[in-house]
């Protein structure tokens, strides 16, 4: 069985991994998506490892829902820590590289697409050394 493309733009798999949530974990994470695509529009989407990964040109960033929070996976463990403060101060424990976020709260947005913009500003980087 091969392994499916991770370039592919299947949008989807991750409506189908949301409507399998439940309302408070959908609404969070419907949420965070907007947020994803709006500080990078022109991603791709897939779900891959069992969760919604956001690409360009390499992963970005991926998003899941566990048993009591909501994940958004910044695939970087500079970026938590350079908003320790900040995180800790909306609210949100993270763990390594992942923002825990509560579900059926609003989420901090601004807080949200600091971290991703810093995001994308470490694989506009990575690009130009690799």
């Amino acid at each position: 069985m091969s392994k499916p493309n991770p370039t592919r733009h299947a949008p989807h798999e991750i409506d189908d991994y949301l409507a399998a949530q439940t309302p408070e974990f959908r609404a969070t994470l419907e949420q965070l998506r907007a947020t994803i695509k709006a500080v990078a529009p022109d991603c791709t989407e897939r779900v891959d490892y069992k969760f919604p990964i956001f690409r360009l040109k390499t992963d970005f960033v991926a998003m899941s829902a566990a048993k009591r929070h909501c994940a958004l996976h910044t695939i970087s463990y500079d970026i938590p820590a350079a908003l320790k403060d900040q995180l800790k101060a909306a609210g949100i424990r993270t763990s390594g590289a992942t923002p825990h976020l509560k579900p059926g709260v609003d989420l901090p947005v601004p807080l949200l697409k600091k971290a991703l913009r810093m995001r994308l500003a470490e694989m506009e980087a990575d690009n130009k050394h690799g």
